[in-house]
């Protein structure tokens, strides 16, 4: 997981355009230029690294209240394990 982990920063980092380094609490909030267009360009990114496609339920729960880096990281982890 650790290598997923490398690759999402990176991923991060190419989207918001900064040197981000990802905590598992981190939000939306905590990062710069993070907004709803960003946020969808950040899943798209991550959809094409990583060669997975995220359903609208779960792009959406990504974005609620609550919902953080660890929980887009376990959410990616399953996705990649076993590819829908």
């Amino acid at each position: 997981m650790d290598e997923l982990r490398r690759q999402l920063q990176d991923v991060f980092c190419d989207v918001f355009d900064d040197e981000i380094v990802l905590r598992d609490d981190m939000t939306a909030a905590d990062v710069d230029g993070w907004d709803s267009l960003r946020h969808i360009d950040l899943i798209i990114a991550v959809e094409q690294r990583f060669g997975v496609k995220f359903a609208t339920a779960e792009i959406s729960g990504l974005k609620a209240d609550g919902q953080n880096v660890g929980t887009f990281v376990h959410l990616l982890h399953r996705k990649v394990q076993s590819p829908a």
